[in-house]
């Protein structure tokens, strides 16, 4: 299992996601950061950063 938590990158967000995979964080984490933060685009340094912070758990 995977787990990403929001607040790594965004201070102050207690949003954290879990799924078996990557994409799975990812199919979870993009639309929660277009709909709380307004992140309408995630830019290859953003996707770099979350995948650096995702944690095997």
């Amino acid at each position: 299992m995977k787990r990403f938590a929001c607040g790594d990158v965004i201070p102050g967000c207690g949003a954290t996601f879990t799924a078996a995979d990557e994409a799975g964080i990812f199919a979870q984490a993009v639309p929660h950061a277009a709909a709380e933060h307004g992140i309408d685009e995630v830019t290859p340094e953003l996707e770099a950063t979350v995948r650096g912070l995702i944690r095997t758990v």
